[in-house]
């Protein structure tokens, strides 16, 4: 999930370019995560939206593949994040596909537990943002120790489902939790530039929310499973 993080040489000279660029990528984070727990929040409380998933597989396996190809299309091609409207219509449809994916994820939990998760995340976020941006530490230099991080992670997972077992589970959630929150910081001193040693191009705002995006949804169901682990 890193970056194409890039020397802040000339990036963010002009002070406007910079909140210009931060204000649009915090609009449109909070566009994906209204219509996105307002999904799972769908899921959670209303049976009807249960029934109808459960009896239409194949809408589980299409929203995967919209999700999967609108992602990589994103990442990985410049032109499909950069112009306009390509860039909207791409994380719109990624951003629809994910909602629908986590609400069926959260309809296996109590709807206690997904408010309890979505208002936690939010207080995590907001702090974590906070601490993002007086911090004098460079979190922008970690990228190599993130993408190890999250290479033995991703390999623990992996343990877990065929070992099996909630402790197992729950260690690998509280984990993803913590590794996500540091990449939640990670990505915001990104966005921001300023003093830091690495920063995204004002060009790259989709990339930014993306990445933002990401981070608080896995923190999300980082937190949703170790409630509903806990909550048994």
């Amino acid at each position: 999930m890193d970056l194409e993080g890039q020397s802040k040489s000339l990036t963010f000279d002009n002070q406007s370019i910079r909140r210009g660029f931060i204000r649009k990528v915090y609009l449109i984070l909070m566009a994906q995560l209204l219509v996105t727990f307002a999904v799972v929040a769908m899921f959670a409380f209303c049976p009807e939206a249960k029934i109808f998933a459960s009896r239409n597989p194949w809408l589980f396996w299409l929203a995967v593949a919209i999700m999967l190809l609108t992602m990589l299309s994103m990442l990985c091609c410049e032109n499909v994040r950069r112009e306009t409207p390509t860039n909207f219509i791409f994380l719109g449809l990624f951003t629809v596909a994910e909602s629908f994916l986590l609400g069926i994820s959260a309809s296996r939990y109590h709807g206690q537990e997904v408010l309890l998760a979505i208002g936690i995340t939010a207080a995590i976020c907001l702090a974590l943002t906070l601490f993002a941006l007086q911090t004098k530490y460079d979190f922008t230099t970690m990228g190599g120790i993130l993408i190890a991080c999250l290479m033995a992670l991703f390999i623990f997972g992996l343990m877990a489902i065929f070992v099996g077992g909630n402790m197992l589970a729950l260690i690998y959630a509280s984990l993803g939790a913590v590794l996500f929150s540091i990449y939640l910081i990670y990505d915001t001193q990104l966005m921001m530039g300023g003093n830091h040693k690495y920063a995204i191009s004002p060009e790259e705002y989709i990339f930014a929310t993306l990445n933002l995006y990401l981070d608080i949804i896995n923190i999300f169901m980082d937190l949703l499973t170790i409630f509903g682990l806990t909550g048994e």
